[in-house]
């Protein structure tokens, strides 16, 4: 098969282009010519994902292997109650949620390879501190300030990926940078049982040497971040000029039509806050990342209480291993399968609703092998929902602040719940944990209600346009010089059009 190249536009296309009312080719003086398509891309792919997932694993093990580090005494050295061990869980959330949008702002208006290396670097030396902590009040502190600085990175970078994929593109991509929690599950509890190794070097516990060197290898990528991770298409060094060219051109042709910059305004901020899609979207992700943080939190507590004596910390770790396996793969099936078949919102419900079958297992089952087969289930509605809901999200948004924006307060909404996943699981419940399971559960139904509701609202506002109601009044277009366009808009070209409504413009269609 022949390798895909991209033409140089010549003087007849661009005059073809302008008659049509298409984009503007952008960079019409490049050649591109020389350019294999298809290299290109494999070229990204290697320059941006496995860094950003082995960035992402280190974020998600660093978040939660305080569950972990539980199974190792942590409680009884600190002399904690169960409900303060539960605050320290609950504060991660409360400054993880509140400087997500921010953080995504400073993202775009700065060089993602020195904001998020910036990040990294400073989350890693709170995580580092968590090993020296002699008390409940500083582990507080630790945990406050780890949330503060991780705030950034999850909807930094599916944002970040957003400004290079095609939408068709994105859900992949997205699902591999965020399986990379699965493996962090899987790895945390190989990890955690070597590390109990150390028990008693140096004088510090077990624990304690979970967050240290976890820690300081955190602190250490995000040194070397700043030379790894590349900038946004426009800017990017390691590509060619007309690599960047072919780059922002196949993005304007998927109706990102930012993709060659946009000047920052205020009202792109408001465009986001008043936008019907990013409150469902918050809905939508309330309902799956409430139940990530709740079953990545306590999976190994969990299993540790199954069985008629329960398991001891290191076997209850090992067992969490094949679960994070399986999510890992069906992550990426979910990812691969939804940009092959488009339907991401379908995908959610059929997914979510295994998730609460799941649960309902779980609810009901005192049968310690019949809730670990549960479990499985419950990772079904869970972890291949969270990145297809990113993506679907990132779909429906043109304009490259407002979807800085709308996906840092989707997933911000979505973590603040996180909060309450910290508190579910009480130490009395166990070993079933009935109120845990049942609030989850509740979660995930409001993820298959709003992911219905979405699924309706985008079909209509589809149909609308396709019937011609959203039409803009275009001067230059006299098919439009319908007065009833007028209340659409006004705007001399369909450029303009496009620039200042984004996916609001006529011609966009949603995906469903």
């Amino acid at each position: 098969m022949s390798e895909k190249r991209t033409p140089s536009p010549t003087v007849e296309s661009l005059e073809a282009a302008k008659a049509n009312n298409k984009t503007e080719i952008f960079n019409a003086h490049v050649d591109t010519s020389g350019v294999d398509e298809r290299k290109l891309m494999r070229k990204i792919d290697l320059a941006l994902i496995p860094w950003l997932s082995f960035l992402y694993l280190l974020s998600f093990l660093d978040r939660t292997s305080i569950g972990n580090a539980k199974l190792y005494n942590l409680e009884k050295d600190l002399h904690m109650t169960d409900n303060q061990y539960l605050l320290s869980l609950t504060i991660f959330f409360f400054s993880y949620a509140l400087f997500e949008v921010p953080s995504n702002v400073f993202l775009k208006r700065l060089r993602p390879s020195l904001w998020l290396s910036f990040l990294m670097f400073f989350w890693g030396i709170m995580m580092t501190l968590q090993g020296v902590v002699h008390n409940f009040p500083q582990l507080m502190g630790m945990r406050w300030l780890l949330g503060t600085f991780e705030a950034g990175l999850f909807p930094g970078v599916n944002y970040y990926l957003s400004c290079w994929y095609k939408r068709s593109e994105f859900g992949l991509r997205a699902a591999i940078f965020f399986s990379a929690a699965t493996v962090s599950g899987a790895f945390g509890g190989l990890l955690a049982a070597a590390i109990s190794n150390m028990e008693g070097v140096a004088g510090k516990p077990a624990w304690a040497w979970i967050f240290i060197l976890e820690g300081l290898v955190t602190v250490v990528a995000g040194a070397v971040s700043f030379w790894i991770i590349q900038d946004f298409p426009d800017t990017a060094k390691f590509l060619t000029e007309a690599e960047r060219t072919v780059v922002i051109r196949r993005l304007q042709s998927d109706n990102q039509f930012s993709a060659a910059g946009e000047a920052f305004k205020m009202k792109y901020i408001f465009a986001s806050l008043k936008d019907w899609k990013t409150w469902i979207g918050m809905i939508i992700y309330m309902g799956v990342d409430m139940p990530l943080y709740a079953f990545s939190l306590f999976l190994p507590s969990i299993i540790n209480q199954l069985g008629t004596h329960g398991f001891t910390a290191t076997p209850a770790n090992l067992l969490t291993v094949p679960v994070y396996t399986f999510a890992c793969i069906i992550t990426c099936g979910v990812g691969f399968l939804a940009d092959r078949w488009g339907r991401r919102g379908y995908f959610n419900v059929v997914f979510i609703c295994l998730g609460a079958i799941g649960y309902i297992i779980l609810i009901v089952s005192r049968n310690a092998a019949l809730s670990y087969f549960a479990v499985y289930m419950a990772t079904c509605g869970i972890y291949p929902v969270i990145s297809n809901s990113v993506s679907w999200v990132a779909n429906n948004v043109e304009g490259s602040y407002k979807r800085s924006v709308s996906m840092a307060m989707v997933i911000s909404f979505g973590n603040l719940n996180g909060a309450v996943s910290s508190n579910v699981y009480r130490a009395r419940d166990k070993p079933w944990y009935p109120l845990g399971h049942g609030l989850v559960l509740m979660y995930i139904v409001f993820g298959i209600i709003s992911s219905s509701v979405f699924i309706v609202l985008l079909k209509r506002e589809n149909a609308r346009r396709d019937r011609g109601e959203r039409n803009e009044y275009i001067e230059d277009q006299p098919e439009t010089h319908d007065p009833a366009n007028e209340k659409n808009g006004r705007f001399a070209t369909v450029d303009d059009a496009k620039r200042e409504k984004g996916d609001e413009w006529s011609g966009y269609r949603y995906t469903i």
